[in-house]
């Protein structure tokens, strides 16, 4: 997400879009290393009446995908399907996305 609160990405300069560009590539690169999805779904709520909560706040969804998981269409209907807690997901990415800010990357496993 970009550091300047905006709320629409038309508002974002040439830098912060990079920097959004970065921290999506950096994502799909842990994620892929970590759970080794089948595809993505990424996306963004523009206004709240597309499901943004926080106004002046831009940002991105990267959702992780497999076949024959539930449809993005179920994600977006508030309808959550979790097979782990998200403190164990979160303690899972985390070195891998320190380490990746280091310009190293992660054998599996790294936790």
């Amino acid at each position: 997400m970009p550091m300047r609160h905006v709320s629409n990405p038309l508002e974002l300069t040439a830098s912060e879009w990079e920097d959004l560009r970065k921290g999506l590539t950096k994502g799909i690169q842990v994620l892929s290393e970590t759970f080794h999805p089948e595809g993505f779904n990424a996306g963004m709520n523009l206004g709240a009446i597309a499901g943004a909560g926080v106004a002046h706040h831009l940002h991105v969804h990267l959702v992780p995908r497999w076949k024959g998981d539930t449809s993005f269409m179920t994600v977006l209907g508030q309808t959550r399907v979790l097979c782990q807690e998200l403190s164990k997901t979160y303690d899972v990415l985390k070195p891998r996305f320190d380490l990746l800010e280091q310009g190293q990357r992660c054998e599996k496993p790294c936790v």
